[in-house]
């Protein structure tokens, strides 16, 4: 699915957001937003999935105006939503059973995702019964079951620990890769940004607008950050980062 802004602006009363953002996403493509915190990220995603609307400008979905959610366009938070009286197999389901599935195949295309994202023998638990990693692993499956054309991301892995987050973004980059839905990620982490995008906007504080969009199509997809050394440093350096006391001697994760 093709996504278009076109001059969008976004303000709260008397606080503007962002400013004439234009950009156009092709199907397919993995964009990430990277930036100051309360730039406008969360907000531009939340427009995508039709939370909020616009101040001024047009957004569009394959020449449709996105006006309001549809399940083409499904949004993952940090926090990963699942709800706690409900197993991890029926949390997954309801995704299809507000498609109106009927409950029993939904329960059968349940287990099949939850085994996808490595949870096979944790159906029947409860949200509160797993780790943090394991709860947005089902959040995942619960995204990618409905299999939504648009998967919006809005800093997915913030709130897990390092190596956590660095295995669920193999596991991320594995089921877009099958799956090939048009990906939006927001995150605050420029190593997770490098890692899984194809194309990376990096965003000036509030009000929004694009310092410089970077093209990763090149660079091979690897946790070895020597891969994407010279273009880490540089997105680092448009956020205002001191590269020399950044640069990682392994893999942390971290958070920019």
């Amino acid at each position: 699915m093709k996504l278009n802004f076109s001059q969008v602006t976004k303000s709260f009363g008397d606080l503007n957001v962002i400013k004439q953002f234009d950009t156009s996403i092709a199907d397919g493509e993995i964009v990430a937003l990277v930036g100051p915190s309360g730039c406008g990220k969360s907000t531009l995603l939340h427009m995508l999935a039709g939370l909020q609307q616009p101040s001024s400008g047009s957004l569009t979905a394959d020449g449709d105006s996105v006006a309001e959610p549809s399940p083409e366009r499904t949004l993952v938070f940090q926090e990963h939503a699942l709800y706690p009286w409900m197993t991890l197999r029926d949390n997954v389901s309801l995704a299809l059973e507000f498609q109106d599935q009927p409950r029993k195949e939904s329960l059968v295309e349940a287990e099949k995702w939850l085994a996808r994202v490595q949870l096979s023998g944790f159906e029947d638990y409860y949200p509160h019964q797993v780790s943090g990693g394991m709860r947005q692993r089902c959040a995942l499956a619960r995204a990618f079951i409905a299999r939504p054309k648009v998967l919006l991301l809005d800093e997915p892995f913030g709130a897990l620990d390092a190596l956590t987050r660095m295995t669920l973004q193999s596991v991320l980059k594995d089921l877009i890769e099958e799956e090939r839905p048009t990906v939006v990620l927001v995150t605050h982490d420029v190593d997770e940004a490098l890692y899984l995008a194809d194309r990376v906007m990096v965003f000036s504080q509030r009000p929004a607008t694009v310092l410089k969009e970077v093209e990763l199509g090149h660079i091979p997809k690897t946790h070895d950050l020597s891969a994407f050394a010279d273009v880490r440093r540089e997105v680092l350096n448009l956020l205002g980062i001191d590269t020399e006391q950044h640069e990682p001697k392994d893999y942390q994760g971290e958070m920019a």
